[in-house]
């Protein structure tokens, strides 16, 4: 798990914000950064992972497919087999 982004995990974002919010929140790599650090986002390695970090933070995962976790909201796939997760 990092807290760091890197030009794939901040185009993620930037692709994918308005799955979480009705409106961007971000509109250039620098923008997203900076939200995402506010925000306390976390880079995970694996859906596995994001399951766990989903799990410590109280959200009821058991029951979830991974599929599911992946599609969650507040879950944004980078591409790489990597996920950012914004806790808001």
């Amino acid at each position: 798990m990092s807290s760091e982004f890197d030009e794939a995990v901040l185009d993620a974002f930037l692709e994918q914000q308005e799955k979480l919010f009705p409106e961007p929140v971000a509109e250039n790599r620098e923008e997203a950064e900076e939200f995402l650090k506010d925000s306390m986002a976390v880079v995970v390695d694996s859906i596995e992972e994001a399951c766990d970090y989903l799990d410590e933070l109280g959200m009821d995962v058991a029951d979830m497919e991974p599929e599911d976790i992946a599609e969650a909201e507040e879950v944004f796939a980078v591409g790489d087999g990597r996920f950012l997760i914004v806790d808001v």
